[in-house]
């Protein structure tokens, strides 16, 4: 992804609000699994915005979010799931673009993928 411009309220909020007191890989991903969680109203529209080889998704294609993926699918890397020919497929959230949301799942997605586009890591 492309580098972002640094966003004091958004870094703020990251730090004091979801990974506080998250001090090692594992917090850092159970306090993400956790925020989304409670964050993301499902279900809702997403268009894919990066092409990645652990996903079947296309640059534009359209999608309905259904759920965060297991837990144990989101110990390295964030998952949302959405429905894929006859089955429930997890997909990186990194790799969507909400598209019609509410403003607080909006936020919710916007956070971790400037978390995640930084570079920063569980």
């Amino acid at each position: 992804m492309q580098p972002h411009k640094l966003e004091k309220a958004r870094d703020a909020r990251i730090d004091m609000t979801i990974l506080v007191d998250s001090y090692d890989e594992e917090e850092r991903a159970m306090a993400w699994y956790t925020y989304l969680a409670s964050a993301l109203a499902f279900p809702f529209a997403a268009r894919c915005r990066a092409k990645r080889a652990v996903s079947p998704l296309q640059i534009g294609d359209e999608v309905e979010v259904i759920g965060v993926a297991p837990e144990e699918e989101c110990e390295h890397e964030m998952f949302v799931l959405m429905r894929w020919e006859r089955h429930t497929l997890a997909v990186p959230l990194s790799q969507l673009a909400v598209t019609d949301v509410d403003d607080k799942t909006r936020q919710a997605v916007e956070d971790w993928q400037y978390w995640d586009d930084d570079g920063d890591s569980f």
